[in-house]
């Protein structure tokens, strides 16, 4: 499994543990695309861009991207052809974003969500497989509306 991840300023910090669990999880093949401090302030659609080209790029990657409340990095992802990011705060909806919807980039906010909670919303996510079948007609509708 390849993780690309990312934050912006605000979720760098948050980003720092989900790397050590990650990490403990096994996960060797992570490729963290910045930013490196929570000193400057950076623009999360810059960051959203590069996970999301990552995960575009090579179909056996995912992505996670950290941001204050995750809306910003959902938004700004979704804007990139073949990526269906999900925004998620509990696990049961990062588990269902990946069983349902194929969810290939997880957002997750870090002035909602603390590292306890956001490592049980990764691993729901990770732990999930997509069920296809029903699924998949509605995964390329999603698709046909990207043009």
């Amino acid at each position: 499994m390849k993780i690309a991840i990312a934050s912006d300023h605000a979720g760098y910090d948050l980003k720092v543990f989900v790397l050590e669990h990650l990490k403990g999880r096994g996960v060797t093949d992570i490729a963290d695309l910045g930013p490196d401090t929570n000193k400057n302030s950076v623009d999360y659609p810059d960051y959203a861009k590069k996970v999301s080209q990552a995960v575009i790029d090579d179909e056996d990657c995912l992505g996670i991207l950290i941001c204050g409340t995750g809306i910003g990095m959902s938004i700004s992802a979704n804007k990139v052809k073949g990526i269906r990011a999900a925004h998620a705060s509990d696990p049961y909806s990062s588990k269902m974003a990946r069983r349902h919807n194929d969810a290939n980039v997880l957002c997750i906010g870090s002035r909602v969500v603390g590292p306890g909670l956001a490592f049980e919303i990764i691993d729901s996510w990770l732990d999930a497989q997509y069920e296809e079948g029903r699924h998949q007609k509605r995964i390329e509708k999603i698709e046909a509306l990207e043009g």
